[in-house]
């Protein structure tokens, strides 16, 4: 049996993408300790592991105000100050059971350091794009112009001290962005530019598995199309519900619309009879009975659709959410709907385009091929052990 430590950051769209994995690590005979907080315990020990539970410098992921989504200092800030945050306390959790390989979330900066320190092989995780061809000088370009930004600097300068106090000599690029191998959990064909990532990246697509703990959905008998809205777990925009009660109030659909921890739902009022609305649901559940999600497109929901052969409806609101939005109309597994242009007839136009769209039934299954063929959590144990067979 071996012994393989986990490190992750407290965020749904980072933490879910990981529970089949150590799921499969644990029917393998390994041994996993899973380092989050409080919140994401029994999540991860539902799959399998032990749960190392530190306290946490970021936002509550139920806080979406809380998050800098369009700035990318202060955003990469509340990484770094976590990392350094966290540090001792990880350090001292293993301190007497050293992992034989360390498994680490791209923004859980403590994670790499630690499996140097030890001795051991980390392979880093992916919930979202990685770089390809034009990546490098896309980021000296970035850095060039952000030169003369005191924030930016100084954000520099504090992980260049958190890297050095842990021992660490490599650059500040070559720690963030040049693992020794990393897998990443969509399918290369969602990748922007898949073909131009080079053999360090291993698409192995969504690691998917049941989540017993958020509860269990009915589907409405009657058998009439069902409509899933969401926009993930940390935004929250009371507007925009408004305007889906309005687009689909009274249709032939029935409509599962999530309004997260933010919105109460008696804020929308009356809702129509085929409405249901909640803070949260199984969103597994409702995507395997679903013939339409108007999403964020938040990488976690996006893979979690395409799992299920979903059409989207992508209203991109920040971070990566663009970048998805723009690769589901590439592939034409749905379309786009800026949030700018958002409103009760576009809104309804849009869903029912998805709706009468003979070919998109097609391409949804051919993708969903993909997703299945491309390895999943099998493909990432198979990684690890041949990492833990050559020690490197």
């Amino acid at each position: 049996m071996s012994h393989i430590a986990l490190f992750n950051i407290p965020g749904h769209g980072h933490v879910n993408p990981t529970l089949a994995v150590v799921a499969e690590l644990v029917r393998s005979g390994h041994r996993v300790s899973y380092v989050i907080t409080e919140e994401f315990a029994p999540q991860v020990e539902a799959a399998g592991a032990t749960a190392v539970v530190h306290e946490s410098t970021l936002p509550p992921t139920h806080r979406g105000q809380d998050w800098p989504h369009d700035d990318i200092v202060a955003m990469s800030s509340l990484f770094l100050e976590e990392a350094a945050a966290v540090l001792p306390a990880q350090e001292k959790a293993f301190e007497d059971d050293r992992p034989d390989l360390v498994l680490y979330d791209f923004t859980a900066h403590t994670a790499r350091l630690l499996a140097q320190r030890w001795g051991v092989p980390a392979i880093r995780l992916s919930p979202t794009h990685v770089p390809s061809e034009g990546y490098a000088e896309h980021r000296e370009l970035m850095q060039e112009l952000m030169a003369e930004d005191p924030s930016w600097v100084a954000y520099r300068r504090r992980f260049r001290e958190f890297l050095d106090r842990g021992g660490v000599t490599m650059s500040v690029n070559d720690y963030t962005d040049e693992p020794d191998l990393c897998v990443v959990t969509l399918p290369r064909a969602f990748q922007f530019r898949g073909d131009t990532v080079d053999d360090r990246y291993v698409f192995v697509g969504p690691c998917i598995t049941e989540r017993p703990l958020q509860g269990r959905w009915q589907a409405p008998a009657g058998g009439r199309p069902v409509l899933l809205v969401s926009l993930g777990s940390v935004l929250s925009d009371l507007e925009f519900y408004r305007q889906c009660i309005a687009a689909f109030g009274g249709l032939d659909w029935h409509v599962v619309m999530v309004v997260g921890g933010q919105t109460d739902p008696a804020e929308l009022g009356s809702l129509p009879a085929n409405f249901e609305v909640h803070r949260r649901v199984p969103q597994l559940e409702v995507l395997a009975r679903a013939d339409a999600f108007i999403t964020h497109a938040g990488m976690g929901s996006v893979m979690e659709a395409l799992h299920h052969a979903v059409p989207m409806v992508a209203v991109p609101q920040s971070a990566d959410q663009p970048m998805n939005a723009q690769s589901i109309a590439r592939l034409g597994l749905g379309c786009v709907l800026p949030p700018e242009e958002v409103g009760a007839d576009t809104l309804r136009a849009s869903v029912l385009t998805l709706a009468a769209d003979r070919e998109l039934p097609g391409r949804m299954a051919r993708m969903q091929e993909q997703v299945r063929a491309a390895g999943g959590p099998a493909a990432v144990v198979r990684l690890v052990e041949e990492r833990l067979r050559s020690g490197s």
